[in-house]
Formats: structure tokens, C-alpha cells, sequence
């Protein structure tokens, strides 16, 4: 039976980069990488969002990416 096997994660911060001259959405992100297996939601939200407080661009969403191995 196959089985996935943690890799790494990492943490991904988006931003709003304002409008292009055709009004479409600009859209920017930093990665963060390292982020913990078993990283606590609450907490790494509040990390990601504390980081993105660093930009000068507004703050939009954060996420997680998590890679995984299928192994057998």
C-alpha cells in the first residue's frame, strides 16, 4: 500500500501589487521556507502575518505547501 512521506513545507505570504493599465489584479507572494510538520495553524498564520507586516504592499492571504513523497 502506498504512503506519502513529509518532504518539507513552506509558507507563502500574498500580497495586493495594485492594477495593471488593463485593471487586472497584480498579484505578489513571498515564500518562507522551513516551516515545521506539525507547525500549530493559529501560530503559523500569526507568523506569516506578523512577516507580511514587513512589506509595503497590503497583506491579502497566507498559506502552507507542503510536499510529500509517495512511497511505496
Amino acid at each position: 500500500m502506498a504512503a506519502l512521506e513529509f518532504k518539507n513545507a513552506v509558507g507563502r505570504v500574498h500580497f495586493d501589487g495594485g492594477l495593471t493599465e488593463d485593471g487586472k489584479l497584480i498579484r505578489k507572494s513571498k515564500t518562507y521556507r522551513n516551516i515545521a510538520k506539525n507547525a500549530d495553524v493559529d501560530g503559523l498564520y500569526n507568523a506569516l502575518e506578523q512577516l507580511a507586516q514587513l512589506s509595503a504592499l497590503p497583506f491579502t492571504n497566507a498559506e502552507k505547501v507542503e510536499t510529500s513523497n509517495v512511497i511505496d
